[in-house]
């Protein structure tokens, strides 16, 4: 990757386990005249567009915004949807090269295993550079319309970052968020009333929709965050020593202008200039559920607490509580 291209675009990649607070940080950036947020730009969460809602109220398929950023693609030559906008890797039209694509990030020996077995695949050699090349015009676009010169990005996903590393077109800063793994487990289990708006007639993408076919069972929880975890560290170990910076949820949310600030100087903008109130910006989030609360206040969620079961506490420690612990949670 050039990092001294002019041309490139300016993107903060926010790396973490899902629902480790990655939406909230990234739309408190989005509170700086100079930094943007669509949420997570790969764009793959969106399940059904007819059904689901913008950040700015509005069904995605009527926002103004989506609608304006679709016209910028097709003025820069892409066939550019949202209903199908092509800019995840793993939407490649191979059946081979997404099964070789299902693994989370492996490290270094591994994924150049994975890269000579992608490289026979004809699909995956004209996709991976037409996926870069959207993924810069569509950063581009947003930073144009929302007038800011550096975008955030909250897809979280290690293998993600390891193809924006890349990236020609994009100049890149990494976030490691960290969440304590008993919290993020919580909301495997239940994401619906632990990983959601808080309005109920908001949640499952707006519109009030059951989380209950994403409910997963405390082992199966406590795995996930744990390989989460390590697909993170392995895609963290290749960006460049000052290109990336960690940061806990935990002191995000008890610190939240220390926190914010020192991301922001990270990203190369003047922190002085950033605004608590994010919420007063214009934004179009694609990503958490919490993009659709109206508060701008922020709170430490530590419910898990008291809701996490004793039982349950028991089989995450046996499964990933000496990664939890050294992480630093006690």
């Amino acid at each position: 990757m050039s990092h001294e291209n002019p041309r490139s675009v300016r993107l903060l990649y926010i790396l973490a386990a899902s629902h480790s607070g990655s939406t909230l940080l990234a739309m408190l950036l989005g509170g700086h005249p100079d930094v943007c947020t669509v949420g997570e730009l790969k764009l793959s969460a969106i399940g059904d567009a007819s059904r689901y809602r913008c950040s700015c109220g509005r069904l995605i398929l009527e926002c103004a915004f989506w609608r304006g950023v679709e016209r910028d693609m097709r003025g820069g030559g892409f066939d550019f949807d949202v209903r199908d906008p092509r800019t995840d890797v793993r939407g490649v039209p191979s059946r081979y090269a997404q099964r070789l694509l299902r693994p989370l990030h492996r490290g270094v020996f591994l994924e150049r295993c994975r890269d000579a077995a992608l490289a026979l695949s004809p699909a995956w050699r004209a996709w991976l550079p037409d996926v870069q090349a959207r993924g810069a015009a569509l950063a581009s676009s947003a930073c144009a319309r929302l007038q800011s010169r550096v975008i955030v990005d909250s897809s979280k996903h290690g293998l993600r970052l390891k193809y924006l590393l890349r990236n020609p077109g994009i100049d890149l800063r990494v976030v490691r968020l960290l969440r304590d793994g008993r919290a993020v487990t919580l909301t495997y289990i239940d994401p619906e009333r632990f990983a959601d708006a808080e309005d109920t007639r908001l949640r499952g993408g707006g519109l009030g929709a059951n989380r209950d076919d994403e409910r997963l069972d405390a082992k199966t929880a406590a795995s996930r965050w744990r390989r989460s975890v390590e697909d993170m560290d392995h895609a963290f170990a290749r960006v460049p020593a000052d290109r990336r910076i960690d940061l806990r949820y935990e002191d995000l949310c008890t610190d939240v202008d220390g926190s914010v600030r020192r991301v922001l100087a990270f990203a190369g903008v003047d922190p002085q200039q950033w605004q608590p109130t994010f919420r007063a910006r214009e934004h179009h989030v694609v990503g958490n559920g919490m993009r659709l609360n109206s508060s701008s206040s922020v709170v430490l969620d530590d419910r898990w607490r008291h809701a996490l079961s004793s039982a349950d506490r028991q089989v995450f420690d046996a499964i990933a509580g000496d990664l939890n612990g050294r992480l630093g949670y006690a």
